[in-house]
């Protein structure tokens, strides 16, 4: 073989290797949208990042209704996704891996709203712009993408007070469950559940579920050792995976028929509705808010105006003023599953009417 020849098939055999190792990428736990590429240039590449894969929301439905949006609008471009599995720390490496795949936007549900920061400054001073996702993330965000969460938790509290009736009274001992302090919706939830519920209620055990609900059952178990089974007159729940633990607690302990809210309409939450174990969850439609999110992002990409998308502002964590797009949350009760989830294809009725709920849902008119 002349020299000539040789330099070719080397120079052949390396690009293949090259191409070989690029489709390849990295094992990991990671996980890509079908439409992402690791080996992309990023010219016209959105990244993805989302908190954590025990809420089910966010892979079931955030991700490929985002992913699925960007599409329509963009039909180059692709997403580049991740989840944190709720650690914090990975975010913050995710967040640097899609500044080095050179992204140009980065959509992301904090993990810990504060601890990011300075990983969201650093994309920025990449010429990364950052859309906040859900959550507010603290830095130089360009905009956030999210739900009026004070009117979330005044919902809550609201259907709460409902489901008591008459027995709604100041002397009405509440178990109340938040989130996670790490999440800046926790405090607007919060915020707006103490607005509808102080006065009327008696708050007599409050803590933190961290969004967990095996912390969340834990604590329910320490109110009824200290304030008595028979005393508890309703528990208040900022979300219904929590709510899935305390209902076992509530349960074991042997207390029924007393109010449990929720939010994010599981479907494990609308059946626990169904089947009155649960009184009421918040539903914040998840395609409105990912298609919002992407068409900010795409808008972002471009060099568009957003102004007529995020029409409002929100301040956060750092200081600092986001252009921000609201959407208004919904209450759920046993009394509108059909004119909500339901309508909106979010579930259908064989979907909550399994067998194990077959006769709660013919008892609920579902069937």
């Amino acid at each position: 073989m002349n020299a000539t020849m040789r330099r070719v098939v080397i120079g052949t055999a390396a690009v293949s290797m090259a191409l070989s190792l690029a489709a390849c990428g990295k094992a990991g736990d990671d996980k890509k949208s079908d439409s992402s590429s690791s080996s992309s240039s990023g010219s016209k590449t959105i990244g993805l990042l989302l908190p954590d894969s025990v809420t089910a929301r966010y892979e079931k439905f955030d991700k490929p209704y985002f992913e699925a949006q960007v599409s329509s609008l963009c039909a180059d471009c692709k997403v580049e996704y991740a989840n944190a599995a709720g650690d914090a720390a990975k975010q913050a490496q995710q967040v640097s891996s899609m500044i080095t795949k050179g992204v140009k936007v980065i959509v992301i549900s904090a993990q810990d709203s504060a601890a990011i920061k300075s990983s969201i400054d650093a994309a920025v001073a990449k010429g990364i712009k950052v859309v906040a996702y859900d959550r507010l993330a603290q830095g130089k965000v360009s905009a956030y993408v999210s739900f009026d969460n004070v009117k979330v938790g005044e919902l809550q509290g609201q259907a709460l007070i409902d489901a008591l009736g008459s027995k709604a009274t100041k002397k009405s001992k509440i178990v109340m469950i938040n989130g996670d302090d790490a999440d800046p919706n926790a405090a607007m939830f919060k915020k707006g559940a103490h607005e509808a519920l102080d006065g009327k209620v008696d708050i007599a055990y409050e803590q933190s579920g961290l969004w967990k609900d095996t912390v969340a059952a834990q604590k329910v178990k320490a109110a009824i050792t200290q304030l008595g089974a028979k005393n508890i007159a309703g528990v208040y729940s900022a979300n219904d995976g929590m709510a899935g633990g305390i209902a076992t607690t509530l349960k074991g302990a042997g207390i029924s028929g007393i109010p449990l809210t929720g939010q994010d309409a599981e479907l494990a939450g609308i059946q626990r509705i169904v089947a009155g174990t649960q009184s009421s969850t918040v539903y914040k439609a998840f395609k409105p808010e990912a298609d919002a999110a992407a068409t900010i992002a795409v808008d972002l990409l471009e060099g568009k105006s957003i102004t007529s998308l995020a029409t409002t502002t929100q301040t956060s964590g750092s200081g600092d003023k986001v252009p921000s797009q609201l959407l208004t949350p919904v209450s759920v009760t046993k009394a509108n599953i059909k004119d909500t989830v339901i309508k909106d294809g979010l579930y259908t009725v064989s979907d909550i009417c399994t067998t194990e709920f077959a006769k709660a849902c013919k008892a609920a008119g579902l069937q």
